[in-house]
């Protein structure tokens, strides 16, 4: 399928009083190493090697198996997207201005469901939790995964749990701590990720346990999905 260059554009989206002052939107390099992220700072978002859906993913904070429907290359087609606001904004805001850009640029239409899907709970394991808390809230979030790791720099475990569903293919919900959701965490992951083959790294689950002292447990989750009912290859500018 072929896609379109797009050049660097300025875009006015106005979301509670936040504007992107320009944004670039442009298939990912085939060349690049074979990992995926984004990073938002100082009013600057950048987003590279990712799908329509992975950015979907970054942009509303929910898993990859929680968005349903839409055209097949919205799994297949990567971008990279460079969005600079008009103030110094950081992450999270940067993140929800990309909703109606992604809106805008792609054609894409949504709507709620409530589902009940076959998932995860992410959950405290009983030795307790042994990623490094991160308590100076100055501290900038982020981090980036591939093929058998997770990085994470002062980010809770929602995130986590939202990537682990992107590796699952299913729907993750945190568990962790139901009381206090703003707690953040440094922590690397890594894990063998072809099970059938011999090595030294642990599976997920029990990477999962070892490094992090967290675990995956198999449940059927009523969580909140996205359906797509449109979504457009961005045309050239």
């Amino acid at each position: 399928m072929k896609t379109a260059a797009i050049g660097f554009v300025f875009v006015s989206i106005l979301l509670r009083a936040a504007t992107f002052e320009a944004a670039s939107i442009k298939p990912a390099s085939p060349v690049e190493a074979p990992y995926a992220g984004e990073d938002g700072r100082n009013g600057v978002l950048k987003v590279w090697n990712l799908t329509l859906k992975g950015c979907i993913v970054a942009a509303y904070g929910i898993a990859n198996g929680r968005i349903l429907g839409g055209p097949k290359w919205m799994d297949e087609l990567r971008y990279d997207i460079l969005a600079k606001a008009d103030h110094p904004a950081n992450e999270r805001e940067l993140l929800t201005m990309l909703q109606p850009l992604l809106a805008y640029r792609f054609q894409r239409k949504m709507h709620h469901e409530t589902r009940t899907l076959p998932g995860y709970e992410l959950t405290v394991d009983k030795e307790g939790i042994k990623a490094t808390e991160v308590t100076d809230p100055a501290r900038t979030s982020g981090g980036n995964g591939g093929r058998g790791f997770i990085d994470g720099y002062a980010s809770g475990f929602k995130t986590l749990a939202i990537r682990l569903s992107a590796f699952l293919g299913k729907p993750v919900v945190d568990m962790t701590d139901m009381k206090n959701e703003k707690r953040r965490f440094d922590f690397h992951l890594k894990w063998n990720p072809d099970d059938s083959a011999s090595s030294d790294m642990p599976s997920l689950f029990t990477a999962l346990q070892e490094q992090l002292g967290l675990k995956l447990e198999s449940k059927k989750v009523s969580v909140d999905v996205l359906v797509i009912d449109k979504a457009e290859l961005p045309s050239e500018n």
